[in-house]
C-alpha cells in the first residue's frame, strides 16, 4: 500500500490528456503556467537552481521529460544513466514543481502545441528565436525566456568525470 507521501510523488507524474486539464484548471484559476524541458540524467546544482528560477516565473511549474528512448537517440546508447522512472520520481519530489511528462520525440514541439504554457523556459546556452515551441507559444500570447545556467554543471561533465576515476 503506498503512503500519502508516494501518492502525492507519483500524481506529479502524469500523462499528455490529464495535464492538459490539470493545466486548463490552473489557467482557469488565473495561474501562469511555465514549462521547461529536459533530460535530467544526473540531478545537480545546476537543474536545481534553474528549476526553481524557472518555477519563479509562474505559479506552475511542468516539466517535460525526455523518455529513455529519446535521450539514447540524443546523447547515445550509454545514456541515460537513471532510467525515465527514476528520473521522474526524483523531479516529482521537488516541491516547486507541479507536474512532470514524459515525452518520446526528439523534440518537445509537439508536447508544446499541446500544453500552450503561458511561459516556456529554457537555458541561456538557448537564443529565444531558436527555442523550439518558442514561435508557437508567442503566438499564442504567451512568453519566452531564457535563464542563466550555473558555471561548471553537467551531467555529461560529471558522468565523465566519473569514467576518468573509474579508468
Amino acid at each position: 500500500m503506498r503512503t500519502q507521501l508516494e501518492h502525492t510523488l507519483l500524481s506529479k507524474i502524469t500523462d499528455v490528456d490529464s495535464l492538459k486539464r490539470k493545466i486548463a484548471s490552473w489557467k482557469f484559476l488565473g495561474q501562469k503556467v511555465v514549462f521547461t524541458n529536459g533530460v535530467f540524467d544526473l540531478l545537480h546544482t545546476g537543474h536545481i537552481t534553474y528549476l526553481v528560477k524557472a518555477a519563479e516565473l509562474g505559479e506552475r511549474l511542468v516539466i517535460g521529460l525526455n523518455a529513455d528512448t529519446s535521450v539514447k537517440r540524443l546523447k547515445g546508447d550509454d545514456r541515460p544513466v537513471n532510467n525515465q522512472e527514476s528520473r521522474a520520481l526524483l523531479l516529482a519530489a521537488l516541491f516547486f514543481v507541479d507536474a512532470i511528462v514524459l515525452f518520446d520525440d526528439d523534440t518537445p514541439l509537439n508536447l508544446i502545441t499541446e500544453l500552450m504554457p503561458d511561459i516556456l523556459v529554457k537555458g541561456a546556452d538557448y537564443t529565444i528565436d531558436n527555442i523550439i515551441g518558442g514561435k508557437e507559444v508567442i503566438a499564442n500570447g504567451g512568453e519566452v525566456k531564457t535563464i542563466d545556467l550555473v558555471e561548471g554543471y553537467s551531467s555529461t561533465a560529471i558522468i565523465q568525470k566519473i569514467r576518468n576515476q573509474v579508468t
